[in-house]
């Protein structure tokens, strides 16, 4: 049952001469524990308090959600917006909430405020330690690979976690403002999703979006750490484009992602090449799949659940490379490569991959890093790549392995 429907409100951007000036950024510095924050290449969403919560059953997903949100409107929810995080296993409780009140702004890029540098970190002493051990986790790759030559399989996404503890209180206000202000242009988010834990990241990849019939999905596969040094950069980018190896593992999710919507979709635009995506820390193959929703009513939590999970954070085929996870990962990945995001009652949203994120408790935080290996994969090179993707969030808490 509603628990507040009275409050339950949808505040749009007020209408100013400039209103794109701080009108995201306040929403960012607004945030506190507990709420709901997302920010995208659309909007900016600031969610608080608790109108209803997704209940958890044997309904799929999709349909819970749309019957959540009903009620929602129902009890007098003028625009029932619900927002949050969905496992890695889609057959365990979600955290998605339609939250009493919701405020929305331009994206964080639309803020010239954006621009102004966060606070440091900190000092303070970090006790890092890895799970599973770096030598431990390439051994698992160098297996999945003796497993692929073998023709077991054609591709696995490996995983490795960093278990960070400090003797403060985490500040995680402080630390969605750096994670946002480093890369403004991804997805950035902070939602709790159990009692005193908070899921926080800046992923680089759409899963699905969905505004009325037009349908953008955006897999990303194939990557490379970022460099300080600009040729270098250039010069890896460059590599990135033209290796075998990352544009196979690339094609291999790309073709995933089509066959997925095509039984929804019209129209699939699908290009031949990958193009480059950037984050402050690594370089991404990326391809923008576009189409038409062949039905109106199939919403975009729809979408995403009959992606879910791609080849880019699962592998292929995709009960054989589950059944490797679970023998080869030591520690169960929860929210880790799911998906957060939001949607409304017309069936639109914006659902995104649960990647380059981190879990936070009171003195704690556990960073996730998975890379995907194929029969040409490298343990070293991907032990590497995931060191560099535990960057973001390690130089947001002032942290070094």
């Amino acid at each position: 049952m509603p628990t507040a429907p009275e409050v339950a409100t949808h505040v749009p951007l007020a209408e100013t001469a400039h209103p794109a000036v701080g009108a995201a950024t306040s929403l960012l510095g607004a945030y506190t524990p507990g709420a709901r924050f997302l920010g995208t290449p659309t909007r900016t969403i600031l969610a608080q308090g608790t109108h209803s919560e997704v209940p958890h059953d044997e309904r799929p997903l999709h349909r819970r959600v749309a019957a959540t949100l009903g009620a929602a409107q129902a009890a007098g929810h003028d625009a029932p917006m619900v927002i949050g995080a969905v496992p890695f296993d889609q057959t365990a409780p979600s955290a998605l909430t339609v939250p009493a009140t919701v405020r929305t702004a331009p994206p964080l890029t639309a803020d010239p405020l954006i621009a102004l540098p966060a606070d440091p970190p900190a000092a303070t002493h970090w006790d890092i330690r890895p799970v599973p051990a770096p030598e431990v986790y390439g051994k698992g790759v160098a297996a999945a690979v003796e497993r692929m030559w073998r023709g077991e399989f054609s591709k696995v996404v490996l995983a490795r976690t960093l278990e960070l503890t400090t003797p403060g209180t985490l500040d995680i206000p402080a630390l969605l403002q750096r994670l946002a202000r480093r890369d403004p242009s991804g997805y950035t988010f902070a939602l709790p999703t159990t009692p005193g834990r908070t899921l926080l990241g800046a992923s680089p990849e759409l899963l699905v979006t969905r505004r009325g019939r037009r349908v953008v999905a955006n897999p990303l596969a194939g990557s490379v750490p970022r460099s300080d040094d600009l040729a270098e950069d250039v010069r890896r980018a460059a590599a990135l484009l033209e290796s075998a190896k990352d544009l196979h593992e690339h094609a291999v999710v790309v073709d995933a992602v089509h066959r997925a919507l095509a039984p929804y979709c019209t129209d699939l635009d699908v290009p031949v090449r990958p193009t480059l995506v950037r984050t402050a820390a690594m370089w991404h193959l990326s391809t923008t799949v576009t189409a038409t929703l062949a039905a109106p009513d199939t919403s975009a939590l729809e979408l995403a659940c009959a992606l879910h999970p791609t080849p880019a954070v699962c592998g292929t085929p995709t009960d054989t490379a589950r059944q490797v996870i679970t023998d080869t990962e030591p520690f169960d990945r929860g929210f880790f490569t799911g998906m957060v995001g939001w949607g409304d009652a017309c069936g639109d949203g914006e659902w995104v991959v649960t990647i380059r994120c981190a879990e936070a408790e009171e003195r704690a935080l556990r960073l996730y890093a998975g890379a995907g290996i194929v029969a040409a994969s490298d343990p070293g090179a991907e032990t590497a790549e995931t060191g560099a993707k535990f960057r973001t969030f390690l130089s947001a808490v002032g942290a070094e392995l």
